[in-house]
């Protein structure tokens, strides 16, 4: 189990050039949240990454609740982009986003959110000492990072491996006795 960081770090940024920023994180620092807290009925908590230097800044705001959400006879939620910190509704058109919520109709829970462990990932990953790889992988799964909950491994190669590889290169092998996992799902990502 990894140990967990107290508390909210700041991105310390860093400029590779291209006009992008980084936050830094090795061995011995990485940029941590706050632990995330379900906001109450009817609020939303946002978190805004940019290219211009926002590094997951939260913001707060309030749906507001309407008779009748377009196309609903049943009414919903409605939010409007606002300020960081605290949104104010009001009845004048937004300015900017619209975000209208039915309430009454839903498809689908979501089960969680994660990311891709791609081959040139898993490199990257193993390249990096211990105590980096501890900070990184905290970073993305634990309380004090964005709290994944789930990965997404690759089948065979993808566009980010370094090699064009299959489970079974074998022609009309369809019982697969030739299926085998290959050195870089065993030794990286499995």
């Amino acid at each position: 189990t990894l140990p967990r960081l107290p508390g909210a770090r700041p991105c310390i940024p860093k400029d590779f050039g291209h006009g992008s920023l980084v936050c830094v994180c090795n061995a011995t620092y990485c940029d941590t949240l706050d632990p995330l807290v379900l906001p109450a009925p009817g609020s939303y908590v946002k978190y805004e990454s940019s290219k211009a230097g926002k590094r997951l800044e939260r913001s707060e705001g309030r749906f507001q609740s309407s008779l009748h959400a377009p196309g609903s006879a049943t009414g919903g939620w409605r939010c409007q982009r606002g300020t960081p910190r605290h949104q104010g509704l009001s009845r004048a058109p937004p300015a900017g986003l619209l975000l209208t919520l039915n309430i009454s109709t839903l498809y689908q829970r979501v089960k969680g959110f994660g990311g891709s462990l791609s081959d040139a990932a898993a490199m990257n990953i193993l390249k990096l000492s211990q105590p980096a790889q501890d900070n990184l992988l905290r970073s993305y799964f634990s309380e004090s990072g964005i709290e994944y909950n789930l990965v997404r491994v690759p089948m065979a190669c993808s566009d980010f491996s370094v090699r064009p590889y299959s489970y079974d290169d074998v022609p009309n092998d369809y019982e697969l006795k030739h299926f085998r996992l290959v050195d870089e799902d065993v030794k990286m990502k499995v």
